[in-house]
């Protein structure tokens, strides 16, 4: 219920964001399904792969951008790792 909560309040924050693209939307999406596989942690750690292949993104250059912006607009929090053995943490914001 919660991530559908976050999908909902998300949808409804992007409704006037013309920032947003639907890749922005494909990530969020994949980032809740992924968190939902986690038993909804917050904050997840991933590879950046593992939350591509679930969005549908081939790009790394892409998702890098899209995550940025994301962390940016306020729509979560991306700590990215240099490490590539270490998961990056993604937080969402929980009301």
């Amino acid at each position: 219920m919660e991530n559908l909560n976050l999908l909902s309040g998300f949808f409804q924050a992007i409704e006037n964001d013309f920032r947003i693209s639907t890749t922005h939307i494909a990530i969020f999406a994949a980032l809740l399904q992924f968190r939902a596989s986690k038993d909804f942690v917050n904050p997840i750690q991933a590879y950046s792969i593992e939350i591509q292949s679930i969005a549908k993104i081939m790009s790394h250059k892409t998702y890098q951008k899209c995550m940025r912006e994301l962390d940016d607009y306020g729509y979560l929090i991306y700590v990215p790792t240099k490490n590539k053995n270490r998961r990056s943490s993604i937080y969402f914001h929980l009301e």
